[in-house]
């Protein structure tokens, strides 16, 4: 079945926002802006974490809208719509363990993120796929079949690949990012992925039944995400940490004060930080729609073509250089997460001949075949 505009445009908003996404966080913390104690870059983590859950707040805000505009029809639209339809009377504190798992991994993975090159962050997510099999053979006492083990196995050789890359890099380039602080971050990103697959395992076992429009599910997620990390920068203020984790003059976790002054004294950052924010709203509400309308499938797929996007993008303006060795871990890797989700040859090639089928025959009508019965004249024979 060929697709609709209305799922055209679904795609492309979640290739877009979801590389904007991950690039304008790169950006930002690559800006030098002036704080407390001088010029530096923008490195503050947990405060970009945060702006990341503001975005998932305005999911929420999103939801009540559409519903308020539904309801008010009177005619039960809000019980039919896709975004707005299911359980709206569920006790929200069941998300609260997902949303903690999800400000633990996020914040992780935005520390690693400053760290590392933005393609090879979005490449080692690509890990989660290990940890879901993994986890959901011990917890959902699901059984994998050969076919997705095989794709956990490619995954994990094509993350390997990707990370011999990154290992060697030349640090004869002022502007990279030298090769311990690339290998610390890329070890950050996968052990974030870790709690990511315990998050998605606990929401399949214990929210999954609850039939929780998703948006309502992200806004929520975001309020307790935004709530208890806006909470811990207070200790992070006055924990000590040394390099690669911090960069401040003060050598803290994090520095919320600062970071406002950063921001204040450079307009690129108050574009990057609302890139991150709305980003992040436009990305979750594509992916969700996209599965609906679409798969789940397609919204891997989806994710890996903006791999792609932010993979040029920092070759083309973020300094990275092109590395055969990471071109062979990214396929070795996107292989791996086809066959885990049941993209196969065979499969491809069967949409492919449908597909070259459907243009070949598509100006047949039905009006040019006429079935008569046997014992009905035919009028175009002469008498």
């Amino acid at each position: 079945m060929a697709w609709t505009p209305y799922q055209y445009m679904l795609a492309l908003m979640m290739v877009v926002t979801g590389s904007i996404n991950t690039l304008s966080t790169k950006w930002a913390d690559e800006l030098e802006s002036e704080g407390k104690d001088g010029v530096k870059k923008f490195d503050h983590p947990f405060f970009q974490a945060s702006c990341m859950f503001l975005g998932e707040i305005m999911c929420f805000f999103v939801f009540k809208v559409m519903y308020f505009a539904y309801s008010r029809r009177g005619d039960g639209t809000e019980n039919v719509k896709e975004l707005t339809r299911g359980n709206r009377t569920f006790n929200p504190f069941i998300l609260f363990l997902p949303a903690m798992c999800d400000m633990t991994a996020t914040s992780i993975m935005y520390v690693g993120l400053t760290l590392t090159y933005a393609s090879s962050f979005q490449m080692f997510r690509g890990s989660v796929i290990i940890f879901v099999g993994l986890l959901s053979v011990g917890f959902l006492e699901r059984v994998l079949k050969k076919r997705e083990w095989l794709g956990i196995f490619m995954v994990i050789v094509g993350l390997s690949v990707v990370g011999a890359a990154d290992f060697m890099t030349n640090e004869s380039d002022g502007d990279a990012p030298d090769r311990n602080s690339i290998i610390t971050g890329d070890i950050l990103i996968i052990m974030a992925q870790v709690i990511t697959a315990i998050q998605m395992v606990v929401e399949e076992k214990f929210v999954s039944g609850q039939d929780i429009p998703p948006l309502q599910a992200v806004g929520w997620e975001g309020i307790f995400g935004f709530t208890v990390l806006a909470l811990l920068q207070i200790p992070f203020y006055y924990i000590k940490v040394g390099p690669p984790f911090s960069n401040n003059s003060r050598g803290v976790l994090e520095d919320a004060i600062d970071a406002f002054i950063q921001i204040g004294n450079n307009y690129n950052l108050v574009f990057a930080i609302l890139g991150t924010i709305v980003s992040i709203a436009f990305f979750n509400f594509a992916g969700i729609s996209v599965t609906k309308e679409l798969s789940a499938t397609t919204r891997m797929v989806l994710d890996s073509v903006r791999t792609i996007v932010i993979w040029i993008v920092s070759m083309l303006f973020m300094g990275q250089i092109f590395q055969w060795l990471q071109l062979l871990g990214f396929v070795a890797l996107l292989y791996g997460m086809c066959l885990y989700n049941g993209i196969t040859c065979t499969s491809v090639f069967a949409k492919i001949r449908s597909g070259f089928n459907r243009l070949r025959y598509r100006n047949l009508h039905e009006g040019a075949v006429i079935n008569s019965s046997a014992d009905q004249p035919d009028d175009t024979m002469d008498v």
